[in-house]
């Protein structure tokens, strides 16, 4: 564990608190000897180091110097503390309004940022947070506040005191500065009460006793007991949070024979009640799963036969064509066994929202305050490039976050920057002070859907549903404070433009100066550093705009930076004096919030994504250690605020134990109402996926994936018949450490694996007991009693957030598992598909949940080349798949045969991409030829091929029946397959054969763009027409066909001997891919009306000249032709 070599304020250092700051310090040093070094950046962007020597100086202090403060942290009940808790609250405060930095063979710092934005900061939990002076002389500390961001003020003469200048006077004499009276710190308690093993005692409504100590409570400014915002316990508050009387259901009860004949008088725990599921398995109706399973086996027997008639019956006159068509068929047949046996075993789920909150969320003997029992989630949303992500795209993303419904102590959202720009820090800024806004607005009015944009813009009557009165004006002020957001994110470029060439035209003015006054020569003069400074007008320690040595994308510090501190345990409702919309009856408190920016240095491979990810994974195991993970894209927003509390209803269901993960489908708005390029992907998502969930599981896909942590670890699912101290008939297991899991894993191999971070290892068996489903009936057999997730966690300290640095350097990983067993999986483009195959691999399994109400929403290309793009990097990913050892068919036992199926599916399908072009050319080089697949279209041949065509149909109906999916997006998704398999699977396939084969990296990028010509038009991109080298195969194979289908009409036309049953055969399996074409030939045509008349041009001139010159070749045939024509 990091330490601190010095205490952050002068006079910390010599109080007792201050020299017992550093019991963090006492936990020790991790092998990497970091340190936090405490320093004040000048204006220049110079450390200047603060040592316990300057520290303990009492004069002479520079600028630098006195402007290094401490923001203290506001108290839980508004009310002074003893000289212990202020002190670890304050360092928390501290924590939050630093900004960390560190990295390999550097140490690290924690800058004490006094402004974070241009903007005011106003929400106390916020980094940067403005606060009211000390009184004393010459202190420029601030006074110490509570959660609202309210003065405490210990003495009862109100004076402003900090929290150093508290401690001095504590220690010295004892007496209040202001009004030199001594301080009752006895009577200050600022211990939180314990409610998991004992009733809350309240008193009587006619207790004088109780009245009498409430007054004199009143007189010594209460205690955490009895907490509102007046100082004294509020009953009517009590009743009306638990809706009910004094009596059962309530916080108050007979002492004494509480649970009487007659069942009044207290509250029932939840095990007395029924025993209820959080979730359950709704079976597909055997009207629709029974024949589909009868056709699906009726199909694969009659290709079965239909291949055997084919091979025993060759065309003799075209063996090249018959070959070639038998070879592909025979592919086509394994390819179809792959993807369709999987889906034998559908399976749709539900969850009860309600039994969650009775068994988690509801107050009880043990829990009057209800306080959640959920176990803690962190939220990871990655970005990279503000140019090509949008910051206000991600800043929303992170407003639906922070609204989300679930306990807000529990919620913690992580962003990594891996851009390191400054332009995303100070945008995750502004949406945290906007949040503070945002956030109550939706919790006051239900808001659907969180993220201000889609809510802003959804059509229909906003008041609809909406009960209170004050609905309409609530929501005009906070569109107008929405509006300025947008202008503050989209100025945001410009802002740091400006403010950085301010300062280092400052900056050279200062040096000039200095070159001048030292009498040098003025050639030798040096210009600075084109910088990008901070709004403290410091240097941004991440990628300027001018890059430069240890300023660059590829070459900066760590940054973290803790926007939203930690909330409080106990729910802090607003002040209606506060602003001008009443948040009085809301909880104000917002999630923990953290700015993520791992370290990058030439020369070490940070693995993309995949690393990104794993960084945030150590980050947020040391801050907040959630035992479940939310992954998200930044442009994948939370649709559905209950979202999370339905993917727990499965964790924490009977025998959720061995999830590993919970899939969510992506669902995407802005998509073209045709839906051209299959963009929605619901046969996949709707109807493979849906199929694999009766199986073992869903395959993870990138975004809106809830894991848990313990099996990202790498570790096996939990067997408690196996596992030490384990029996089958104690449904609550204690708590293990990491080698009970792993009997291989030496405690001494820990750094090996996870790396040398001691607290990292020490929390690996805390995200696990915490993950474990509640130990509430006997089917459990592997879980945790109720009521001990409700401690309060820890308030965070330098040396924490000094650790949770250390572990996202370059170096950390080096000689660890990270990457190969621990976390993401590197090397493959498609690291999400390899990371769930690792866990379901190892035994554990997945689930697939399917919300009424969409989940998540993000955004899709529907550029035809973006798409082509899109799902190239997809195939290239699968291709590397199948030539590595994550091949489903070198898989473990404990994959199941229909996951491995579908597994080995994802490995191959870009290969069949071969075959799919040779067959796509087959109808023209049959028209070509005159020849045809087979010798004669007999009765056999149509048989077969009717009854083949009949079962597609068939499964496609009831397929559809199942997975709700609709007839045109199936047919959209079968034209989507032949275009995508014909262009980028097939560049995928030659792309991964030359990189296994002769190690040549092969990129595929656009070689031209067109802008949009309508800015209006949500949907211009879908008419832009970008060129790529992708789109050479479809436009061949359309041309191809279009031209084969003319020559053969006029060659049959014009023939003597008319032989139209061949040229009716392959001119059917012509427009059959020609049909499949059309999105693409729409796609190149670009908008309607605006043609490009190339298309035109070279199909026309093309098909007309080959025409007449096989009409040339053939005279004797076009001579007798005329008078014989007729059909069949």
């Amino acid at each position: 564990m990091a330490s601190l070599s010095s205490q952050p304020s002068k006079k910390a250092m010599k109080s007792p608190a201050g020299s017992s700051g550093g019991e963090g310090s006492q936990s020790g040093k991790n092998s990497s000897g970091q340190t936090v070094k405490f320093a004040r950046r000048t204006s220049s962007g110079r450390y200047v180091s603060l040592s316990r020597e300057d520290l303990d100086m009492s004069g002479d202090m520079s600028g630098d110097y006195m402007n290094y403060t401490v923001h203290i942290p506001p108290t839980p009940d508004n009310q002074p503390m003893d000289g212990t808790s202020v002190a670890a609250k304050a360092e928390e405060q501290y924590v939050s309004n630093s900004l960390f930095t560190g990295g390999f063979n550097s140490v690290t710092r924690a800058h004490l940022m006094d402004k974070v934005i241009e903007s005011e900061v106003t929400h106390p939990q916020m980094a940067g947070a403005k606060g009211s002076a000390c009184s004393m002389h010459a202190c420029d500390g601030k006074v110490m506040k509570d959660e609202r961001g309210v003065d405490v003020t210990p003495c009862d003469c109100r004076f402003k005191i900090c929290r150093d200048c508290y401690l001095d006077a504590q220690k010295e004499t004892g007496l209040c500065p202001g009004c030199r009276e001594p301080y009752r710190s006895g009577d200050y308690d600022d211990d939180v009460p314990d409610f998991s093993s004992g009733a809350l005692s309240l008193p009587a409504p006619d207790d004088s006793k109780g009245d009498r100590h409430r007054a004199n409570n009143n007189n010594n400014n209460m205690t955490m007991m009895k907490r509102n915002q007046a100082g004294e316990f509020d009953h009517n508050k009590w009743l009306f949070e638990t809706k009910g009387t004094y009596g059962y259901g309530n916080a108050y009860w007979p002492p004494e024979d509480g649970y009487g004949d007659d069942g009044g008088g207290g509250m029932v725990e939840p095990n007395d009640k029924p025993w209820r599921p959080l979730s359950r398995i709704i079976p597909i109706s055997y009207s629709i799963i029974s024949p589909y399973r009868l056709l699906i086996v009726t199909r694969l027997v009659v290709m079965g036969f239909f291949l055997s008639w084919r091979l025993q019956h060759p065309n003799m006159d075209a063996v090249w064509l018959w070959f070639m068509s038998v070879i592909c068929e025979v592919w086509f047949a394994f390819s179809w066994i792959l993807d369709q046996v999987p889906k034998i075993c559908p399976v749709n789920r539900e969850t009860d929202l309600e039994v969650l909150r009775e068994k988690f969320d509801m107050p009880s003997p043990s829990n009057p305050t209800g306080r959640s029992d959920l176990p803690g989630i962190d939220i990871f949303v990655s970005t990279a490039d503000p140019e090509k992500e949008p910051p206000l795209v991600t800043a929303n993303t992170i407003l639906s976050i922070l609204a989300v419904d679930y306990p807000v102590e529990k919620l913690s959202c992580y962003v990594s920057d891996d851009g390191g720009a400054l332009l995303t820090f100070e945008a995750m800024a502004e949406a945290a002070s906007f949040a503070d806004l945002w956030v109550p607005f939706c919790r006051k009015h239900q808001i659907e859907p969180r993220n201000p944009d889609s809510y802003f813009t959804l059509k229909g009557d906003p008041t609809k549903n909406k009960l209170r009165s004050d609905f309409v004006k609530d929501r005009r002020k906070i569109k107008r404070e929405y509006d300025e957001f947008k202008v503050r994110i989209n100025g945001l470029p410009d802002s740091i433009r400006r403010r950085s060439d301010a300062f280092n035209a400052r900056e050279n003015v200062k040096m000039m100066k200095q070159h001048k006054e030292s009498g040098a020569d003025p050639s030798e003069l040096k210009k600075v550093r084109d910088a990008t400074w901070m709004a403290d007008g410091t240097h941004w320690p991440g990628t300027w705009a001018v890059p430069t040595r240890d300023h660059s994308k590829g070459d900066h510090a760590g940054i973290l930076q803790v926007m939203l501190k930690p909330p409080s345990s106990e729910t802090l409702m607003g002040n209606p004096e506060d602003g001008t919309i009443d948040f009085s009856e809301v909880d104000i408190r917002l999630p923990m919030f953290v700015y993520v920016s791992r370290e990058k240095r030439p020369g070490y491979d940070h693995n993309k994504k995949a690393g990104a990810m794993n960084a945030l994974v150590r980050a947020s195991a040391i801050l907040s250690n959630g035992p479940f993970m939310l992954n998200l894209d930044c442009d994948h927003y939370i649709n559905n605020c209950k979202a999370i509390r339905e993917g727990m209803c499965f964790m924490m269901d009977r025998g959720g134990e061995d999830i590993c993960y919970i899939q969510f489908p992506q669902r995407f708005e802005g998509i073209d109402p045709s839906d051209r390029y299959a963009n929605h992907n619901t046969v996949f998502f709707d109807g493979n996926m849906r199929a694999l969930d009766g199986v073992q599981g869903p395959v993870y896909v990138g975004t809106g994936c809830m894991f848990r942590r313990f099996a990202l670890y790498g570790f096996e699912p939990p067997k408690v018949d196996k596992l030490p101290g384990g029996d089958k008939n104690e449904p609550e297991t204690e708590k293990l450490t990491a080698t009970d899991f792993d009997p291989e894993l030496d405690v001494n191999m820990l750094p090996k694996r996870f790396g040398n971070s001691t607290l990292l290892a020490e929390s690996i068996p805390v995200a696990e007991y915490q993950g474990r489903p509640l130990a509430d009936h006997p089917a459990v057999k592997y879980g945790r009693p109720p009521g001990v997730l409700r401690v309060p966690r820890d308030p965070l300290d330098a040396a924490t957030v000094a650790e949770s640095v250390s572990v996202i350097s370059c170096w950390y990983e080096d000689k660890t598992e990270w990457g190969d067993r621990v976390g993401w999986i590197y090397g493959s483009v498609t690291e999400d598909v390899v990371t769930g195959y690792r866990m379901h691999n190892r035994g554990w399994r997945s689930v697939y949940c399917i919300t009424k109400r969409d989940a998540f929403r993000g955004s899709a290309p529907i550029n035809l080349t973006d798409r082509l793009h899109q799902v190239l990097r997809w195939a290239t990913g699968s291709v590397e798949i199948f030539f590595s050892r994550n091949n489903a068919f070198l898989a473990t036992r404990k994959l199941k045969f229909l996951q491995r199926l579908a597994y080995i599916n994802v490995g191959i399908y870009p290969f069949t991409s071969i075959f799919l072009v040779v067959y796509c050319f087959l109808p023209a080089l049959s028209l070509f030829s005159n020849q045809f697949i087979v010798q004669n279209v007999g009765v056999a041949f149509l048989i077969y091929l009717l009854i083949m065509t009949v079962c597609l149909i068939g499964l496609a109906i009831l397929e559809v029946k199942w997975s709700g999916v609709g007839l045109e997006q199936w047919w959209r998704n079968e034209q989507f397959w032949l275009i995508s398999g014909t262009s980028a699977h097939l560049a995928a396939v030659v792309q991964g054969l030359l990189k296994v084969i002769a190690g040549i990296e092969i990129s595929f990028t656009l070689t031209s763009k067109s802008a949009g010509e309508d800015n209006d038009d949500i949907y211009a991109d879908l008419y832009l027409v970008k060129w790529t080298s992708l789109m050479i195969p479809p436009i061949v194979i359309a041309m191809v066909n279009v031209i084969a289908i003319a020559v053969a009409l006029s060659r049959t036309i014009y023939a003597v001997t008319s032989e139209w049953s061949k040229f009716v055969g392959g001119a059917f399996f012509s427009f059959w891919v020609l049909a499949h074409m059309y999105p693409f030939a729409k796609g190149l045509m670009g908008r309607r009306a605006k043609t490009p008349t190339i298309v035109y041009v070279w199909s026309g001139l093309i098909a007309i000249t080959l025409s007449l010159l096989w009409v040339a070749i053939n005279p004797s045939q076009g001579q007798a032709a005329g008078g014989n024509f007729q059909f069949p």
